[in-house]
C-alpha cells in the first residue's frame, strides 16, 4: 500500500522575494497544492508561474466560526492525505500563529501520517526590521482575539497580531483601555515588507480609525518601565 506525504509550508509575510528557496523548489514540484486562503499577496507570484491551486476559501463563508473552520480544514487535509502527497500552503510561517498547523500536527502523530513542516519567514522578520527591535530584551505575542491575554498585558513590549478588521480593533481598543490611558502611544504596522508598508505611531483611541486595517495588520505596545508596573 502506497505512502503518501503531507508537507506543509508557508509563503513569507507577502513579498515574494521572501518565499524560502526551499519552499518554492517544492511548489513547482508539488502535484496537489492547496492553499489556507488565496488572501494572501504572494498568491499573484502562484498566478504568474501557472502553479495549479486549490483553497480553502469556501469554508470562510461555510463555518460559524473559527474553530468549525480550521476543523474543517484539518478534516480536509487528512482525508486527502490517505490518497495522494499533499502540499499545503499558510501565509507567513507554519510556527507562527497557524492554528491549521497545530491542529495538524496533533491529527497526524495521533493518526501515523508522515508530516514534514518547512521553515518560512513570518511576520515578525519584517515587523523587527521595521521597529529596529530586538527581541532578546523582552516580548510577548498575543493574538488580537484571545481576550483573555488582552485583558492582562505582560510587563514588556507588546505585539497584537491578527488584526485583520475594525470592529476587532474597536474590541481590542476597549479591552487595552482598561489597562492604559486613551492616549497611550501605540505603533500600527499595516503590510510589513510590501509597497504600501505603514508604520505609524497613534494614541490607543484611534486604533480603529485606521481604514487600512485587513489580514496584514499588526499593533505594538512599547514596553514603558514605571507605567507598566503601576498602570
Amino acid at each position: 500500500m502506497a505512502e503518501y506525504k503531507l508537507t506543509v509550508a508557508g509563503l513569507g509575510p507577502g513579498d515574494a522575494g521572501l518565499i524560502t528557496r526551499a519552499t518554492w523548489a517544492r511548489i513547482e514540484a508539488a502535484q496537489h497544492i492547496i492553499l489556507r486562503t488565496r488572501i494572501h499577496p504572494t498568491v499573484e507570484v502562484l498566478d504568474a508561474a501557472g502553479i495549479s491551486y486549490e483553497t480553502y476559501d469556501h469554508l470562510y463563508e461555510e463555518a460559524d466560526d473559527f474553530d468549525e473552520l480550521y476543523a474543517s480544514i484539518v478534516d480536509d487535509l487528512m482525508a486527502r492525505a490517505r490518497t495522494m502527497d499533499v502540499l499545503y500552503l499558510v501565509p507567513g510561517s507554519p510556527f507562527v500563529a497557524e492554528r491549521t498547523v497545530q491542529l495538524l500536527r496533533e491529527r497526524t502523530m495521533e493518526a501515523g501520517v508522515p508530516l514534514e513542516i518547512l521553515p518560512a519567514m513570518s511576520f515578525l522578520e519584517p515587523l523587527f526590521a521595521a521597529l529596529e527591535l530586538d527581541p532578546v530584551n523582552g516580548l510577548s505575542i498575543v493574538d488580537a482575539m484571545d481576550e483573555e491575554a488582552v485583558a492582562a498585558p505582560p510587563a514588556q513590549n507588546l505585539i497584537i497580531t491578527q488584526l485583520y478588521s475594525r470592529e476587532l480593533a474597536s474590541d481590542l481598543k476597549i479591552l487595552l483601555m482598561e489597562h492604559f490611558p486613551d492616549t497611550q502611544e501605540v505603533i500600527y504596522l499595516h503590510h510589513l515588507a510590501l509597497p504600501d508598508e505603514r508604520v505609524q505611531r497613534i494614541p490607543l483611541f484611534e486604533l480603529d480609525w485606521q481604514e487600512d486595517i485587513d489580514h496584514l495588520t499588526t499593533l505594538f505596545i512599547p514596553y514603558t518601565p514605571g507605567f507598566w508596573e503601576n498602570g
